[in-house]
């Protein structure tokens, strides 16, 4: 929190020089302090810490510059001194609170919160920053009632309008949260965090043009606004607007985790205007093995220009893109690079090219599984005269990831929902499902939910993305959620029937149910947000036609 200006008569005695010149400096720091001048602030601060090491107001402003800067540590240590003064000044243990939450240590910043709290029941921003620190731990509900107290406290605090909209649309209540917003604009105009959270509530009731326009305002108040122009892309992505969406979508290499992770590879970046005959150009895998997967498919437009192009991806990937058709050599993610002349990211090939969604290129299989293991699963499964049906229910738990945790919990069907909705197919099931804890869960639950025993799990087998090829290869259909295993069978041209979230990605486009990325592809959508069980009928009478 800034400083508040300060009055000669709170400063007590110090033990050199006059109360009287003690004052005067603190006040001339807190005037630095207030301009933004924080080094001249510091060093004020600091001789009068020289003069009285306990002097509460020097360190508590000491802490405050600490913060500022995003010095952590040294803020605790600060303020930690400073508290042991006065231990009922609520605003040095808020302060202490944001240290602790700056350094993913919501727990104990919740206790601070609490205690500035017990100080001053009236803090606004203490109960704020509480909602903050609950909502790292994803206790959302509870942190709405804290952005609801500080309101209460402070009925124009924008900045509690706003995140208590983003606690409501976490809790799938878009409506309420964009009514947030508009209080929070109304407040500030200029809000671009609200701006911001507004078009992402209105891309989620699937109001595109609003959204855009809302990203727009964000972006008018902040220039460099990073998220806002990707998500603006997402946006025009769902709405088929291609041409629009991609240079928009190039933004992302300024969000976390591709900014850090950019490489400096001293050769330049393809933008689809540099000659490349007789040239190599190197492709980078980037994001999710289904991204990879779904853009690998660029590697044969430039062959057919050409180049020789070398493919970096991952390890799970290497075994199933040894058949992309155009790759001149495949790279394991981490090994020695070959010399290339160009490099260009997976995901800004489509930029390159200028795809439109009527020059997708493509959409037929272009990935193929390897003979040899395509057969040995031909013989393991034997002549069977029912459908076959490969499953996926899941994308898998990333602890590591929440934000990816939190898209894979929409998207994921409860395996008791799943199994319910498909027990009356006359089919056998075989399970492409890895991933943690689905794969633990279906070992111990499978005979008791398919008690009639036509479901088969030999998931354990698949140790990459080829064996899983192979497997898909043998199977009539493949039934999944959104995940890379989609992508795998999409690729192949397996018929291929994806189980759509209602707040769909980009990539599936709106209001229809095939794909122009994959011609195998049916997709059945949610009419409303986790409601798995009338899609999974859907799917049940479509099998059942097809043993018809």
């Amino acid at each position: 929190m800034p400083p508040d200006p300060l009055k000669p008569g709170e400063l007590g005695v110090t033990r050199l020089g006059s109360p009287a010149a003690v004052a005067a400096a603190l006040q001339q720091g807190v005037a630095r302090h207030n301009a933004g001048q924080l080094d001249e602030a510091h060093s004020i601060y600091q001789s009068i810490l020289r003069a009285d090491p306990v002097h509460f107001h020097a360190l508590q402003l000491l802490g405050a510059i600490a913060l500022q800067k995003s010095q952590w540590d040294d803020a605790l240590a600060l303020l930690g001194r400073a508290i042991r003064i006065n231990p009922a000044h609520a605003a040095v243990h808020s302060n202490i609170g944001n240290a602790y939450k700056a350094l993913d240590r919501p727990e104990e910043a919740i206790a601070s919160y609490d205690q500035a709290i017990r100080c001053q029941p009236d803090f606004a921003e203490a109960f704020y920053n509480r909602g903050n620190a609950l909502t790292a731990l994803g206790r959302t509900s509870d942190a709405l009632q804290d952005y609801e107290a500080a309101i209460a406290r402070k009925p124009d605090y924008a900045a509690a309008h706003c995140n208590r909209g983003l606690a409501l649309h976490d809790l799938s209540r878009p409506e309420e949260a964009i009514a947030c917003y508009d209080t929070a604009i109304a407040l500030r105009p200029h809000y671009a965090q609200a701006h911001y959270n507004r078009g992402n509530a209105l891309k989620v009731l699937r109001r595109l043009d609003e959204a855009c326009a809302s990203y727009d305002l964000a972006i008018r108040a902040q220039a460099d606004f990073a998220a806002a122009y990707c998500n603006k892309s997402y946006a025009l992505l769902l709405g088929g607007d291609l041409k629009s969406a991609w240079p928009l979508y190039e933004w992302r290499w300024q969000l976390e985790p591709l900014r850090s992770s950019q490489r400096k590879l001293g050769r330049p970046l393809w933008t689809g205007v540099e000659e490349v005959r007789g040239k190599t150009v190197l492709l980078e895998a980037e994001q999710g093995l289904g991204d990879t997967i779904q853009f690998c498919r660029y590697a044969r437009l430039l062959a057919d220009r050409g180049a020789q192009v070398v493919l970096e991806v991952p390890t799970a990937l290497l075994g199933l893109l040894s058949t992309v058709v155009g790759v001149t050599q495949l790279v394991e993610r981490g090994q020695p690079l070959p010399p290339f002349d160009y490099r260009c990211p997976l995901m800004s090939l489509p930029l390159a090219f200028g795809t439109r969604l009527d020059t997708i290129p493509f959409p037929t299989p272009y990935l193929f599984a390897h003979a040899q293991k395509k057969r040995e699963w031909q013989e393991k499964i034997g002549l069977r005269h029912r459908l076959k049906v490969g499953v996926v229910w899941s994308g898998g738990h990333r602890p590591d990831q929440p934000a990816a945790w939190a898209i894979n919990a929409s998207r994921n069907v409860p395996l008791d929902v799943f199994a319910q909705g498909l027990q009356a197919v006359d089919a056998d099931f075989f399970s492409l499902q890895k991933g943690e804890p689905a794969e633990s869960d279906i070992r111990q639950r499978a005979q008791a939910l398919w008690p009639r025993g036509n479901f088969y799990n030999d998931a354990d087998t698949l140790h990459d993305f080829a064996d899983t090829a192979a497997l898909i290869a043998n199977m009539d259909v493949v039934l999944t959620v959104d995940t890379s295993t989609a992508h795998v069978a999409a690729a192949l041209g397996k018929p291929t029937w994806i189980l759509n979230r209602y707040d769909t990605c980009w990539r599936w486009l709106l209001d229809r149910d095939d794909s122009p990325w994959y011609r195998s592809v049916t997709l059945y959508r949610q009419a409303q947000d986790l409601d798995w069980a009338p899609v999974l009928r859907r799917v049940a009478h479509d099998l059942s036609l097809r043993l018809g």
